[in-house]
């Protein structure tokens, strides 16, 4: 039987998602809680890598298990197991093919800014404090749906088929309550994202806003395929990724 787990975490400590050989890793604690509880060997299929730094407001995984076990008992053991920076929120189970990485059709991640110094938010959101043209930066950040090959917002060497992403969604927010007050948020959705695409184009999107390059740099950028151009990656504690979307599981 093939199941579906449904996490979060906050990435503070580790390096990221995948297996790491002499790292700690959210795939690795994951593994060992389960294995643990079970009482065999559980390899966990995650939906997509976070690098090190890099939070999951919502994450998916897959395992396989041939017993059957009380899923609500298996989640509040996991939980009671878990370093405090992770959480299960629930267990689905679905069919034998299913695939936590290749079924999933969205996801959609959120780079956080906050424009004033807050001790409290140092590893959950990048300080940034100059002056941005946020109506310039959403005008750049419609420009995307224009394109599907973002090589340049891509990690040079990076093993992929394609460099061809669907971007559903694009856009800065500005804090609108009192708890969000100098918060400044982008959303970005896409069938697939390559690696360190978000953090390339927010970083590419900041000079749109400082004014240091135009619109129509920007697209020039994007047409050259060349990360050379682009600009600077942003900090990892700022990113989330905070939805993954499948056909077969409901919201």
């Amino acid at each position: 039987m093939r199941y579906f787990i449904k996490l979060a975490y906050n990435g503070t400590r580790y390096h990221g998602w995948q297996l790491q050989p002499n790292a700690s890793s959210v795939q690795e604690t994951m593994n060992n809680a389960v294995s643990t509880l079970l009482n065999t060997e559980i390899n966990l299929m995650g939906a997509g890598r976070t690098d090190t730094g890099v939070h999951a407001k919502q994450m998916f995984a897959h395992f396989d298990y041939d017993k059957q076990f009380d899923i609500p008992s298996l989640v509040h053991k996991l939980n009671s197991y878990l370093p405090k920076d992770i959480t299960v929120y629930t267990i689905i189970p679905v069919s034998d093919q299913a695939h936590s990485r290749f079924d999933a059709v969205k996801r959609t991640y959120e780079y956080h800014i906050n424009t004033f110094k807050d001790p409290f938010l140092q590893e959950q959101s990048w300080y940034f404090y100059q002056k941005l043209d946020i109506d310039l930066m959403n005008e750049a950040a419609k420009l995307l749906f224009s394109y599907t090959d973002f090589q340049c917002f891509s990690k040079v060497n990076t093993d992929v088929n394609t460099f061809d992403c669907t971007i559903f969604k694009a856009h800065w927010t500005l804090g609108s309550t009192k708890e969000e007050y100098g918060k400044l948020i982008f959303t970005i959705s896409a069938n697939r994202f390559l690696r360190n695409m978000v953090r390339a184009i927010v970083g590419t999107l900041i000079n749109i806003g400082l004014h240091k390059i135009t619109l129509e740099d920007f697209e020039n950028i994007i047409k050259s395929k060349s990360r050379d151009k682009a600009g600077f990656s942003v900090p990892a504690h700022g990113l989330y990724l905070t939805e993954i979307e499948y056909d077969y599981i409901t919201k």
